[in-house]
C-alpha cells in the first residue's frame, strides 16, 4: 500500500509468461468464431458477477492506492462490460454499394490475439476499459496489469472464473512495463499491441511491431478518453466480400 502495509504478491512476469500467454491465446481460437449472442452473455455474467463484489473491490483499491476513490473507479469499470455486451452482436457486416452490377459486403472480423498494456493509474478500469470492446468483438487477450497497483487485477481472475469465460481468451499478467513492452511488440503470436502504460513505451512498440507488421495502438505516455467507435475500429478488421449478380 502507499501506507506500506503489506496486502499480497504479485508475480514479475517474464519473456518466458508472455509465450506461455500467446500459446494460450492461440488455443482459444474457438472464441473468435462464437456468435455475438454468446460473447454478449458472458460479458453480462462478468459485468454482474463483479457488481455482487464491488465492495470488495472498492476496498481493495482504497487499500492499494491510498485514495477513496475505490468505489467510483468499480462502478466506473462496470459500465463498460454492460456496454460492450451490447455491442457484441451488433458490428458484424455492412453492405456497401459498388461501381458494377452486385454489391461488397465490409465483414467486420476480429484483430485476433492483442497484447495490452494497462493504464498504471487505474487498477481495475485500466484492465477492463480495453479488455471489454476486444473480447466482444472475439478477440483474445494478453494484459499486462498496471505496474504499481496489480493486485486488483489478479482479484479479477476470480471474477473470469465464475463468468464462464473459455480458459485462453483473457490472460492477464503482472510486471514491469518497460521490461514486457518490447518481447510482447516482437511476439510473432500476437496480431496487435495495445499500449495506455503511464510509462511512454510508443516508439519502443511500434519500432519491436515492424519487424511482424502488426498493427499497433499507443498513446504516447497520455491518457485520454476514446470514443466507442474508435475502440471498434481498433478490435476488429475489415475483409471485403465481393457479390455480383446480373440484371
Amino acid at each position: 500500500t502507499r501506507a506500506g502495509k503489506l496486502l499480497g504478491h504479485a508475480s514479475t512476469a517474464n519473456r518466458k509468461d508472455i509465450r506461455n500467454a500467446v500459446e494460450a491465446n492461440a488455443a482459444a481460437k474457438g472464441w473468435s468464431k462464437t456468435t455475438g449472442h454468446l460473447r454478449a452473455q458472458i460479458l453480462y455474467y462478468i459485468a454482474e458477477n463483479l457488481s455482487a463484489r464491488d465492495e470488495e473491490f472498492a476496498a481493495r483499491i482504497n487499500h492499494l492506492t491510498g485514495a477513496r476513490s475505490g468505489a467510483a473507479e468499480v462502478q466506473e469499470a462496470i459500465q463498460p462490460l454492460f456496454k460492450w455486451a451490447a455491442w457484441a452482436d451488433k458490428h458484424d457486416h455492412r453492405a456497401k454499394p459498388v461501381p458494377m452490377r452486385g454489391t461488397a459486403l465490409a465483414m467486420n472480423e476480429p484483430v485476433g490475439n492483442i497484447g495490452i498494456l494497462c493504464d498504471d493509474a487505474r487498477p481495475l478500469m485500466g484492465l477492463i476499459e480495453p479488455m471489454a470492446p476486444a473480447i466482444a468483438m472475439g478477440n483474445r487477450t494478453t494484459l499486462i496489469a498496471s505496474e504499481p497497483f496489480p493486485l486488483a487485477a489478479t482479484d479479477f481472475y476470480q471474477v473470469l472464473d465464475t463468468s464462464d469465460v473459455p480458459g485462453g481468451v483473457v490472460n492477464i499478467l503482472t510486471g514491469n512495463h518497460a521490461e514486457l513492452a518490447p518481447h510482447m511488440a516482437a511476439h510473432a503470436g500476437l496480431d496487435a499491441v495495445w499500449s495506455f502504460s503511464s510509462t511512454d513505451l510508443s516508439e519502443i512498440i511500434e519500432q519491436a511491431s515492424a519487424a511482424t507488421l502488426k498493427r499497433t495502438w499507443v498513446n504516447n505516455g497520455a491518457t485520454r478518453d476514446w470514443p466507442t467507435s474508435t475502440w471498434l475500429a481498433q478490435s476488429t478488421e475489415i475483409k471485403t466480400v465481393w457479390i455480383p449478380y446480373g440484371e
